[in-house]
């Protein structure tokens, strides 16, 4: 069985607004509730990690989800960290989708993709990237996305975030729109290897990428084709862009 944490935590700082981002209407519904529906096609009762205005974000979700507290807003990898108690028991549960909150327009067959893809291979992580053409017009939203770092034979080697990379690796254009398929018994064990040695001091589920690698773990990456569905919602600039497309 899969099952999905959607990570909704955060306040969206860039966004200014009081209220939490997630809730933020995108043609009239809340960017979490688009992505809840969704989401619950594939996994009917999926955990929602909340942080920020937790109590306004449980009252939105009602019964449609579990949510979870992150106390502290300490990156990705503590949100899922904070989910793990909840979880970690359940011998049903085999993989472990993660999703961003904040990602309204990501669609339920790229889900269903990254779920075949991991359970076919059988990796420690799947994730999923997306390649731009550039940073420019639309794609302007991903400029900020970490960027995906290969060695020479293509391979995945990390994920870079971006106040991290340099400028040769901002100039990437396979970016990281942060939609993971974890196998479970993996996932738990591998979170207590995180750090917080980044820029931002906070634990970045993306280090998991190279936790596995060094591990001598499996990691594979799969392409959503349209990348549209990899939009996401921080300032209001990028608001706008993702209504066009709603």
């Amino acid at each position: 069985m899969t099952h999905v944490i959607i990570l909704a935590g955060g306040k969206g700082t860039r966004m200014k607004s009081d209220a939490p981002k997630v809730l933020t209407p995108v043609g009239g519904v809340p960017i979490l509730l688009r992505l809840l529906k969704t989401v619950q096609t594939i996994c009917p009762h999926p955990t929602i990690v909340v942080g920020y205005g937790a109590e306004l974000v449980r009252a939105a979700v009602g019964d449609g989800a579990e949510c979870v507290l992150q106390e502290e807003q300490l990156g990705t990898g503590h949100a899922v960290l904070s989910a793990r108690q909840a979880l970690s028991g359940r011998a049903d549960i085999d993989n472990i989708v993660v999703l961003n909150g904040d990602h309204p327009l990501l669609g339920a067959e790229t889900i269903r993709g990254l779920i075949r893809a991991h359970e076919e291979a059988k990796p420690a992580i799947t994730l999923a990237t997306i390649k731009v053409s550039g940073f420019f017009a639309d794609f302007a939203v991903f400029e900020r996305f970490g960027r995906i770092i290969r060695d020479g034979l293509g391979g995945i080697v990390g994920i870079r975030e971006w106040k991290d990379a340099t400028p040769e690796e901002r100039a990437l254009s396979e970016v990281n729109p942060n939609y993971y398929c974890f196998t479970a018994s993996w996932l738990w064990g591998a979170l207590d290897q995180l750090t917080k040695t980044n820029q931002a001091g906070e634990y970045y589920l993306t280090d998991l990428v190279q936790i596995a690698i060094k591990g001598g773990d499996k990691v594979q990456t799969v392409p959503v084709l349209d990348p549209i569905e990899g939009m996401g919602v921080n300032t209001p600039e990028e608001l706008a862009i993702v209504e066009r497309y709603i």
